[in-house]
């Protein structure tokens, strides 16, 4: 079974009449070669593909100019990041007149790819983030499925949990032990693997590297290397702090997650629901899911989205800045929301436009004065995309 990842075909067609070379990146096995594929298949448009894991491709493109510059349509690279070579290549084809190919190409977010493409395609290039499936493209029944499994598409479309739990295990050894040394990393993949899962048990939490450091037996640049690592390679999420000058002292410290529920549930050895909800991390594991499912809502990209918090005790678990408009959300693993202290100091120092309180439900109401519970189930029928609810702005 293939999910049909609508929102993505449609965002990457409009990006590729609008720009020469579109980039899908996103973490392993998160769906991009999938994704490709069906943009091809969905375009009238003669389509060459080129997989650079592929030493038939490979070969073919010894010459890259030559291999290259005769094609029409659409040319995809998959797994760009073996050839960063490419780019150079690619901005003298894409500032051909006219146009007569656009590219696509597909790889991880490894810094050194970021920072070649970025220097040869200025101007010429779009990045399009690919995440795990989310609830538009699973469907609200499989909420809970979702959540305990994650959003890599091999683990939740397996048959049964166990073999979602399996998969998701020998994930991360060949994430460790074979792609991220393909990236680049020379970390030992014993090393990672231990603070990835030391990491699985901060999840949600202020980032203390003094603290994890101490823990590891290492020193603080280090345990600052593995976590930007991790981050670069898009299976950790790192949430900015919003500073203010506000006459209060704030956390300015990011926050640290695992960015896919299924991940961080394999990394706690959690295989199933049951062992989910009794483990005491439960509501951080809800906390980053319902997170997440609202951020692809919103649509809103990393330099939109910080949390806040005071060492006076005053928090908020995420802050969307939009222009001069500024929305709130608490994510709360209770089907009884109510309105705190905390949520008012929020709500009035940070000036918030609306205040949603996130929690395990099936309705929409107020609380108070632009402050409402919505249940994460109603995220796609109560909560507007940004350019929709603010008119572009």
């Amino acid at each position: 079974m293939i999910l049909q990842r609508r929102r993505h075909l449609q965002t990457l067609t409009d990006c590729l009449r609008r720009y020469p070379v579109v980039a899908i990146l996103g973490a392993r096995q998160v769906g991009k070669t999938t994704l490709a594929r069906q943009l091809v298949d969905d375009l009238s448009a003669p389509a060459t593909v080129f997989d650079l894991e592929n030493p038939r491709d490979l070969a073919r493109l010894d010459d890259p100019l030559l291999a290259l510059e005769s094609l029409r349509g659409l040319v995809v690279l998959d797994e760009i990041q073996r050839r960063p070579d490419l780019f150079p290549v690619l901005r003298v084809l894409a500032d051909r007149r006219p146009l007569v190919a656009r590219f696509l190409v597909l790889g991880s977010a490894a810094p050194a790819l970021l920072r070649q493409s970025s220097e040869s395609l200025a101007g010429r290039i779009h990045y399009h983030h690919l995440g795990g499936l989310t609830l538009d493209e699973a469907g609200v029944e499989a909420l809970e499925r979702l959540w305990v499994r994650g959003g890599l598409p091999a683990s939740f479309l397996a048959r049964t949990p166990a073999e979602s739990h399996a998969w998701r295990r020998d994930f991360i050894r060949t994430f460790l032990e074979r792609d991220l040394p393909q990236l680049g990393v020379r970390v030992p993949a014993g090393t990672l693997q231990r603070f990835w899962t030391m990491l699985a048990h901060y999840h949600g939490q202020v980032w203390n590297g003094s603290e994890l450091a101490r823990a590891f037996g290492v020193g603080h640049p280090t345990v600052r290397r593995y976590l930007d690592t991790l981050s670069a390679a898009l299976v950790i999420r790192q949430l900015q702090p919003w500073l203010e000058n506000l006459g209060k002292r704030q956390v300015k410290a990011p926050k640290v997650y695992v960015a896919d529920s299924g991940l961080l549930h394999s990394l706690l050895d959690l295989g199933t629901h049951a062992d989910l909800v009794g483990h005491p991390k439960v509501g951080a594991s809800w906390e980053g899911f319902a997170m997440g499912e609202v951020l692809a809502r919103l649509e809103a990209h990393a330099g939109q989205c910080f949390f806040w918090a005071t060492h006076a005790g005053a928090e908020l678990d995420l802050l969307v800045v939009r222009g001069a408009r500024r929305l709130g959300f608490e994510f709360k693993h209770t089907a009884a929301p109510r309105l705190t202290a905390s949520m008012r100091v929020a709500l009035r120092d940070l000036k918030l436009e609306r205040l949603d309180v996130v929690y395990v439900g099936n309705e929409t109401f107020a609380l108070s004065h632009n402050v409402r519970a919505l249940g994460l189930s109603r995220v796609l029928s109560d909560l507007e995309p940004l350019d929709a609810s603010y008119g572009g702005a």
